[in-house]
């Protein structure tokens, strides 16, 4: 019986997926919407992130304007931007929340480049995570003689590939990512 590998492909790209999404969220020097994505407001009794009550858009590299459909909402949108941690301090002139990026020093990239090094590291510790899931199941099989010794060492073989593709991508988007942070 040969190993289906669909379900560890599927995991390892998801983890490869949440990776990128992570990387999304970094605020670095440049102006995006993404970097508000997890930042909430108290939206009449539930939390509700800021993209599904205002428009966000990039007016140039390093300023983002927010524009609340509910005007009411601009110190609710003000006071969640203010408390998250992510270092920004918006202007609110009562029509539109303005967010000013600041540049980044060299001391500043530097230690963003290592906090996306250490994330890379645990996205690979996640697909490694799932290689050793994939080991363990055909382990398992040949213990129970579901499958053969050779269909074994060719499931290891196919599990390993798929681990190698999986890292190599993480590479990459760290990669991109480090490179992004210092050309800023």
């Amino acid at each position: 019986m040969k190993l289906d590998t669909t379900e560890y492909e599927v995991k390892m790209k998801k983890s490869v997926e949440s990776y990128s999404k992570s990387l999304s969220v970094l605020r670095v020097g440049r102006a995006s919407p993404d970097v508000l994505s997890k930042v909430t407001i108290d939206y009449y009794g539930s939390p509700t992130p800021i993209n599904q009550v205002a428009e966000m858009k990039v007016a140039d590299a390093r300023t983002l304007i927010i524009n609340s459909w509910d005007k009411s909402q601009m110190k609710a949108i003000e006071k969640a931007i203010l408390a998250s941690d992510l270092g920004l301090n918006p202007q609110n002139d009562g029509s539109c929340i303005r967010i000013i990026f600041p540049a980044m020093t060299e001391e500043t990239r530097r230690n963003m480049s290592k906090q996306v090094s250490k994330m890379g590291e645990e996205a690979k510790v996640a697909i490694r995570n799932i290689r050793r899931d994939a080991k363990d199941a055909i382990k398992a099989k040949n213990k129970a003689s579901e499958m053969t010794e050779d269909e074994a060492k060719a499931g290891d073989k196919q599990v390993q590939d798929l681990t190698d593709k999986y890292i190599k991508e993480i590479d990459a988007v760290t990669a991109l990512k480090d490179r992004e942070i210092m050309e800023i």
